[in-house]
């Protein structure tokens, strides 16, 4: 299984445990494009064990179409990337969500 497989799983299982007959309906996981070209993804925080949690801006910037950015805001997890970069920054997410990074 791919690194990329993993970590779609996990969000996908993430998602699946705040599902309880009421979050699902408020909140959720939006992942769309930019036209810069990029991803945008949105993860509500709210009404989940990491809504409290502050995740510092990160800005990574490698190239025109490598890079990522990161950070927390209005109990949300939001991320910007690269048209490559949207596993990286599901991994981000992941890591950070179970506490594999500060």
């Amino acid at each position: 299984m791919s690194d990329s497989t993993q970590v779609l799983d996990w969000l996908q299982n993430w998602y699946a445990d705040q599902c309880d007959e009421d979050w699902e309906h408020e909140w959720g996981v939006k992942i769309a494009t930019l036209d810069n070209p990029g991803w945008t993804v949105t993860i509500d925080l709210e009404e989940t064990d990491l809504e409290d949690c502050e995740f510092a801006r990160q800005d990574v910037n490698r190239s025109t179409h490598d890079w990522l950015w990161a950070w927390t805001s209005e109990k949300a997890f939001h991320v910007r990337c690269g048209p490559a970069n949207l596993a990286e920054a599901l991994t981000l997410f992941r890591d950070w969500a179970t506490g594999s990074t500060s």
